[in-house]
């Protein structure tokens, strides 16, 4: 199996699939600007290569956690993180491959887009799924558009509002997970199996339609961004990431 270290995630080819790995350890698989280049440029060469299964996890103990608050500490926000972020997502949910899921961790905030953009979503029992956006004065802006496309409106809204963890079951139940079990290999590979045998070009057109029928992921676009960007540039919130990255402090923690 080839193998392609960057710098926050690796990715490996075998024959027509691809294995997308998000490798941040020290900050939980967070999303930072990094991140996002890095997933665009995989997806590009997984298209040179005409893949037709692009396969995304992370570790046993977290897929993806969403915004790195280090980074954003640190840095005045940029508009274009909001669109590039946003655009990879819509290449996830419209490019010319199934993109599955494979979640065996925690998935909190932003690492939700990824689960939401994606065709298949297979999870074990130890993972949970979270919305916590809220619990900081932020909402999921950009994840919402591609989660309500998954679950409706209002398990969505439900999930934001309460910002509290969901097991794997109840995910299933709520449709952010389509199968689930205790060797979440084997049931991947099972996908795998079938979806080997589709051409890329079908993928193609197929996702092409579909993205017609739910055309609000492209006309929603321009206010998920603008939403986020006020989000990140508002004092106070700036203030609770700020605490919350360099004391571990939820704003209720530091009135």
């Amino acid at each position: 199996m080839e193998l392609i270290n960057y710098q926050t995630i690796k990715l490996q080819f075998r024959e027509n699939i691809s294995f997308l790995t998000f490798n941040r350890p020290e900050s939980q698989n967070a999303i930072n600007r990094q991140m996002i280049d890095e997933c665009h440029t995989a997806i590009d060469l997984c298209l040179e290569r005409a893949v037709n299964v692009i396969l995304l996890r992370g570790s046993q103990e977290a897929f993806c956690t969403g915004a790195d608050f280090a980074e954003l500490s640190e840095h005045q926000y940029d508009n274009s993180e909001g669109v590039r972020l946003y655009r990879l997502w819509r290449r996830i949910t419209e490019e010319a491959f199934v993109a599955i899921s494979q979640v065996q961790g925690k998935v909190t905030a932003g690492g939700m887009g990824f689960i939401a953009a994606s065709d298949i979503v297979v999870a074990e029992p130890t993972a949970s799924f979270a919305l916590s956006e809220l619990l900081f004065g932020l909402f999921p802006a950009c994840v919402l558009p591609f989660l309500t496309r998954r679950t409706g409106f209002q398990k969505a809204h439900y999930l934001t509002i309460t910002t509290k963890p969901v097991s794997a079951e109840v995910a299933k139940e709520l449709g952010i997970v389509d199968d689930y079990g205790t060797n979440s290999d084997e049931i991947v590979r099972r996908h795998f199996l079938r979806l080997g045998r589709l051409s890329t070009k079908a993928i193609k057109k197929y996702k092409q339609y579909a993205s017609k029928m739910y055309g609000y992921i492209d006309s929603w676009e321009t206010a998920a961004v603008e939403a986020n960007r006020e989000i990140f540039l508002d004092p106070d919130n700036r203030r609770a990431i700020a605490n919350y990255a360099s004391k571990g402090l939820f704003p209720w923690e530091n009135r």
